[in-house]
């Protein structure tokens, strides 16, 4: 019976492998003759949302423009944090706006996650010792009892200048995405910068390293009603942007309009959505038709049978990737941030989101919702339904690996 056992798991590792192996070298192939990436978008509009001004981009050279000018306008202190950071043009012009901020007596604070950065030249992230220059990367392997609190990648991106303006969403940094990516980002002004302040001072006092000093933590002076923040600290066992999107589902009444690169829910969030779906909600997802991670695409297709079924709509977005993590309901509700609906995101990662309730800015991604919707192609269940056998056990063989993604 062991030796059964034992062949059977090994039989399933192979083929497990094998599956793997031919997706990379699908992949590849699709990598090296992929085409300039062409898709609608619309400009920056701001709306104002309580006591804050947001403004969203859904392109990333009118975003990376906005956050260099705000750098080299700024005169006190710059918190930037990124997950990935290239060693490209756009990668540069970061690089040198922030040294240029130190140079003229701004105090500059980086974070970088070193795991999303392992294929950039070391030498990138060498810096001239500066005294207003400091820099915290997010470790590689962090010494610590519990491998679940240690594990989490940073996989935030955001940047406050002085106490004026912030900027958070799914953009990383680099020439890719200023034109070959669509992705969401909001700008935010007026009460809701000093909560992108603190989160940012909460990460770095998180991890006290020896000649990095400690950020002064001062309390909020205005509570701001109509923007939350929402921040998973896996070190701290803390992951609300799960429970923020569950409890938005469970109130929807209309519709359910949610854009994600990745898409890979756990139960409780497959059982939201159908159960919305079921009462009557039009719930609608935009996900890209070819990602840049091919395995994250074939995991996400073992949803979509039971998506489809359950009367949820499902978009592939077409000739571009869509990297963007946002979603609207019933026109009140909306959401901007870096979490996918995935368990890296919601159960594993430092991650951070706003929850906005602001019919103008529910309407901004409405209507962005609906740009995107004219650039996908809607899956029908009889569609998927006759995709190859080949292609059906290969999905069934990959399940094991959606609780690693």
């Amino acid at each position: 019976m062991r030796k059964i056992v034992r062949r059977t798991v090994l039989a399933v590792a192979a083929v497990q492998g094998v599956t793997l192996a031919a997706l990379a070298v699908v992949d590849y192939r699709r990598k090296k003759v992929r085409r300039p990436a062409v898709f609608p978008r619309v400009p920056p509009r701001s709306v104002t949302a309580g006591g804050s001004e947001v403004t969203v981009y859904t392109y990333g050279e009118d975003l990376f423009a906005d956050m260099l000018g705000a750098i080299r306008q700024a005169t006190r202190q710059i918190f930037f944090e990124t997950f990935i950071w290239k060693a490209d043009p756009v990668g540069l012009e970061f690089k040198q706006a922030l040294l240029d901020a130190a140079e003229r007596g701004v105090r500059v604070y980086i974070v970088y996650d070193e795991f999303a950065n392992l294929v950039v030249p070391r030498t990138f992230f060498h810096f001239p010792k500066h005294p207003n220059l400091k820099i915290k990367p997010h470790r590689l392997f962090s010494m610590g009892l519990s491998v679940a609190r240690q594990a989490g990648r940073d996989h935030r991106k955001l940047l406050v200048v002085d106490d004026d303006v912030a900027f958070v969403g799914g953009y990383n940094i680099g020439s890719t995405y200023a034109t070959n990516w669509r992705d969401t980002h909001a700008r935010l002004t007026g009460d809701i910068v000093w909560d992108m302040q603190n989160a940012f001072i909460d990460y770095w006092n998180l991890f006290p390293r020896r000649r990095l000093p400690q950020l002064p933590d001062t309390g909020g002076l205005v509570w701001q009603p109509n923007i939350r923040l929402y921040r998973n600290v896996p070190k701290n066992l803390v992951f609300p942007i799960r429970g923020m999107y569950l409890e938005a589902i469970d109130r929807a009444s209309h519709h359910i309009y949610l854009t994600h690169a990745y898409l890979i829910p756990d139960d409780d969030m497959v059982r939201a959505l159908l159960q919305a779906a079921e009462r009557g909600v039009d719930v609608r997802i935009i996900v890209p038709a070819e990602s840049n991670h091919i395995v994250a695409d074939w995991l996400s297709r073992g949803f979509y049978s039971q998506l489809l079924r359950g009367g949820v709509r499902l978009f592939l977005y077409q000739g571009a990737m869509v990297h963007a993590k946002t979603a609207c309901i019933d026109g009140q509700w909306s959401t901007i941030g870096t979490a996918n609906i995935d368990r890296l995101s919601l159960q594993g990662n430092y991650e951070i989101n706003i929850e906005v309730f602001s019919a103008p800015v529910a309407a901004q991604l409405e209507e962005i919702f609906a740009m995107d919707s004219s650039n996908s192609r809607e899956l029908t269940l009889d569609e998927w339904h006759s995709r190859p056998a080949m292609v059906k056990f290969s999905e069934s063989v990959l399940t094991p690996f959606r609780t690693l993604l």
